[in-house]
């Protein structure tokens, strides 16, 4: 097919049909014959045009006589798609179908009962589109119902022009002009930018529009563009265009469109701030696009322009992650991609100090948002690299870290800029952003405090899927930061509601499990897909998961040994940990650990029979430690070390039964601690009444108290816990029927600490068998200072039973 034919097109198949015929003639009978130029005039190519109207009104003229509406109807649209290509290069159509046509409607008037449905749609179908044609070409029409002759003249002068000249496809070495429909060259000159402009933008939504035309007509309309706001307009014209090139909600944008709408984006804004009389701004007044604005007509001097540059920002970045979720992660295409996040970076902290300069607050604070969400959850090094890229373009916003003095005061900076904005849906991911970075950063109370007071777990719920996602990462993000600092209570209690729901990858946006009860619609699971993060922004589930397992380890298995009710030993505080737990223990052979779990649960075996070391050497031997941020031997050191006294709580749980005092200095060459660190362990112990003991400094031992409950007592004290939590269940039934309150909002220090230890002190109240008969270890014991109080109540009970004897 020719050059010209391909760029002029024709929407009837016979003419490609006869084109591609004459291309293969032409190749089966000579191929090493050179490619001869075709000259064609205008009257032949008019001709054409004229022979295929002709077929489309005789065509309308036949089904007309049959009152077939359903063919009129069609042949109607082939005839006006040919009157809009010829409209493109100033030709008109003589069309006098109209008044046979308004003939034919009113004769069918009588008649439109006896139509079929199909009939009768089309025939309302034609009558709309009638009417908006005639409306679209009144002028003409009006100009050919009252001077036929006249205007058949016009259009013969019209089109009475000399020859153009078009070569084949295979001939590279000539010079050529772009040509429209009708083989008429187009002018780019300054002149004609905006009657080009009008007439691509025209015809912008139309069935067979060549959108890759499109483009090159804008971009040759910016080369020609001389002054500021024709550059303007046409940039914003050409970015739309690019951006709608791809109608596809699933698929991504092609990355030479996206790397050449990001350099036209970075041009716009340079236009914007390098000419302050021009802005441009999402709400203007009305006025006439397609004529050059003047300055002298504006009454502060500054031409305002429709166009919203945030709006590009945001879709440039939507695209940019739409495009990473569709590429292999694990491929060399996934890291070059990931590549041009530095090139976005920049056109974002240009964006932001064009909306900073020109101080529009809304499109300055969603720009923010931009710029926060792109480096939050990234590690200070790559902060800095980012930040020193940006700063070398001309256009620098005012927050950065050269400013700001480091990555946390730029984030900090951020964030404190959309705390004061009036949009509450960014002040709650502002905040969200800001947390999990002081978790990341290993700042825990910080962290857990502002998570606390900004009461975001009472309303998360009722927030969107992306600001749920972002919550489910930063509540993680923190259970991670305190187990990383040995807070291993907290960071259980933390982790713990992301794990019992067990769909930990759905929670976080990293994977879409189908559940075997859970049948999802081929759109919910298109949108499943589309929320999943990008592989580099994942947390590593298996990491996450052996941080959760070893805190349960390190919390549940003192538990257990402090228990012997068999009732009580069911009520757990980490539930899916137990229930590994109890699958292993119903295992008949266990054989060397390979996977996480397999290292997790047998060294909580070692750990429930006194074998610590094992239990250290089997934790630390988990490799999965390395992917730790921080340094993998520091984790490793500090689990040894709480290994070391959760081990020695254990022992103490296990056999302080058999005991009457234990020696301190033994404790610590059991469990290789410092007699510092088994004196203060025990403390803390009895103060927590986890004990019924005292310390014996002076000796260096720990002394035992046996404390006889009578059964009466026991069924008391189980009546009493069972009301309270009777009472607390029915507490949170009317928060939650008031709309108030969370499980997050009982926690008084973030933890649930003081919750779980009382619940542990009252479980080990209830324990009754283990010291023989009716003994517990704990008692009924209150206020500071009540243990010992206990021990003189008892020497004086014996010395007034021993002076009752002697009086007898």
């Amino acid at each position: 097919m020719s050059r010209f034919l391909r760029t002029a097109g024709s929407d009837d198949s016979s003419l490609e049909s006869e084109s591609a015929d004459d291309d293969e003639s032409d190749s089966d009978g000579d191929a090493a014959q050179p490619q001869k130029k075709v000259s064609r005039s205008r009257r032949d190519q008019e001709d054409e045009s004229e022979d295929e109207d002709d077929v489309k009104r005789i065509a309308i003229d036949n089904a007309l006589k049959i009152n077939h509406w359903v063919a009129i109807s069609n042949e109607f649209d082939k005839l006006v798609r040919l009157a809009q290509r010829q409209t493109n290069v100033a030709e008109r159509i003589p069309d006098s179908i109209s008044d046979s046509l308004n003939n034919a409607m009113a004769k069918e008037k009588e008649a439109k009962k006896k139509m079929n449905l199909s009939n009768s749609r089309a025939f309302n179908g034609t009558k709309q589109k009638m009417k908006k044609i005639n409306k679209e070409y009144e002028a003409d029409i009006k100009h050919f119902q009252e001077d036929p002759e006249g205007f058949e003249h016009e259009y013969a002068a019209a089109v009475a022009e000399p020859a153009v000249d078009v070569e084949e496809e295979g001939d590279e070495g000539g010079d050529f002009t772009s040509v429209g429909k009708g083989g008429k060259a187009l002018g780019f000159t300054p002149d004609s930018v905006f009657k080009n402009l009008q007439t691509v933008q025209e015809s912008c939504g139309k069935k067979n529009t060549d959108r890759v035309v499109q483009n090159n007509i804008l971009e040759r309309l910016l080369e020609v563009a001389n002054t500021s706001y024709q550059r303007i307009r046409v940039l914003l014209a050409l970015i739309s265009s690019r951006f709608n090139y791809n109608s596809s909600v699933s698929t991504h944008m092609p990355i030479s469109l996206w790397l050449a709408s990001q350099r036209e984006v970075d041009q716009l804004v340079a236009i914007v701030m390098g000419d302050p009389s021009y802005s441009g701004q999402e709400i203007t007044e009305d006025y006439d696009e397609f004529v050059e604005c003047s300055l002298a007509d504006e009454k502060d001097g500054v031409v305002r322009i429709r166009g919203s540059i945030i709006s590009f920002v945001d879709r440039l970045d939507d695209e940019f992650t739409k495009s990473l979720q569709n590429i292999d992660p694990h491929g060399t295409e996934y890291v070059d991609r990931l590549k041009d996040d530095k090139g976005l970076y920049e056109s974002i902290c240009q964006a932001q100090a064009f909306y900073e300069k020109t101080n529009q607050l809304d499109p300055l604070a969603r720009v923010i948002m931009r710029h926060l969400e792109h480096i939050y959850s990234k590690p200070d090094a790559v902060i800095q690299a980012l930040e020193q890229t940006a700063t070398q373009s001309k256009l620098v916003p005012s927050t950065t870290p050269a400013t700001q003095g480091s990555s946390s005061s730029l984030i900090h900076s951020l964030s404190v800029s959309l705390y004061k904005s009036d949009n509450s849906f960014l002040c709650t991911r502002a905040m969200l952003c800001h947390i999990y970075h002081h978790a990341l950063a290993n700042e825990f109370y910080v962290a857990r405090d502002m998570l606390l007071m900004s009461h975001l777990q009472e309303s998360v719920h009722a927030a969107d899927v992306a600001t749920q996602i972002l919550y489910n990462r930063t509540v993680v993000q923190l259970g991670i930061c305190a187990f990383r600092k040995g807070l291993i209570r907290e960071a259980q209690s933390t982790l713990q509601d992301i794990f019992t729901a067990q769909q930990v990858k759905e929670l976080l946006a990293q994977g879409v499990h189908q559940q075997r009860y859970q049948t999802l619609t081929p759109e919910q699971e298109k949108a499943d897909r589309q929320r999943q993060l990008p592989f580099h922004m994942h947390i590593n589930t298996e990491l996450l998961e052996a941080a959760f397992l070893v805190s349960g380890m390190l919390v549940e298995i003192p538990l257990l040994a402090s228990i012997d009710n068999k009732e009580l030993k069911r009520k757990a505080i980490s539930k899916p940990f137990r229930r590994l737990l109890d699958f292993a223990d119903r295992q008949v052979f266990t054989g060397p650990p390979e996977t996480t779990r397999d290292h997790i649960m047998q060294a909580s075996k070692a750990l429930q029979d006194g074998e610590w070391e094992k239990c250290r050497d089997l934790i630390q031997s988990i490799k999965i430690w390395s992917l730790m941020p921080g340094g993998a031997q520091s984790v490793k050191d500090m689990l040894a070390r709480r290994i070391q006294e959760e081990g020695l709580r254990t022992y103490l749980f296990t056999y302080a039964l058999y005991y009457s005092t234990l020696s301190l200095s033994l404790l610590s060459r059991t469990f290789s601690l410092s007699a510092g660190t088994v004196t203060s362990t025990v403390s803390k112990m009895i103060w927590n009444e986890e004990l019924a003991a005292s310390l014996d400094q002076s000796s260096g031992v720990v002394v035992f108290h046996r404390v006889e409950v009578m059964h009466v007592q026991q069924l008391a004290q189980s009546l009493a816990d069972k009301l309270g939590t009777m009472m607390e269940q029915n507490e949170k039934g009317l928060d939650l029927k008031l709309g108030g309150g969370s499980a997050w909002a009982d926690r008084t220090d973030g933890t649930k600490q003081e919750k779980r230890t009382s619940d542990q002190a009252g479980e080990r109240r209830r324990t009754g068998e283990q010291w023989g008969g009716t003994a517990s270890r704990g008692g009924t014991r209150g206020g500071r200072g009540a243990r010992f109080a206990q021990g003189l109540g008892n020497q004086m009970g014996q010395a007034k039973r021993h002076k009752g004897q002697e009086r007898e």
